[in-house]
């Protein structure tokens, strides 16, 4: 499943991701440079929101906050970007064993 599919889901976290990747821009105006770039701004929005899912457990846990609204959707945001960022790293991973055994 291509992240393109997600298009119309609202979240501005996916819609960056969609916006940003590969398979919405041509491959071949593409750089390493710029896929890293991407790829390091994916993984710093992926570390906002999992700080944002920690001050929501900590306003909950001190009782600043009675929402279990905003506790609830800001884990669900970050597990979702971290289930994201554990795909691609496993990708990447996956694509670099690939690279060690081309013979040359």
């Amino acid at each position: 499943m291509e992240i393109s599919n997600f298009l119309n889901i609202s979240s501005p976290v996916i819609a960056n991701a969609a916006a940003n990747s590969s398979t919405a821009k041509p491959v071949a105006d593409e750089g390493f440079s710029s896929m890293l770039k991407t790829a390091m701004s994916n993984l710093q929005d992926t570390n906002a929101l999992l700080h944002d899912e920690e001050q929501e457990e900590i306003k909950f846990a001190l009782g600043i906050s009675e929402n279990t609204h905003d506790l609830s959707i800001a884990a669900a945001k970050a597990s979702t970007a971290l289930s994201y960022t554990v795909a691609l790293r496993d990708r990447f991973i996956e694509a670099y064993k690939e690279i060690l055994q081309i013979q040359v």
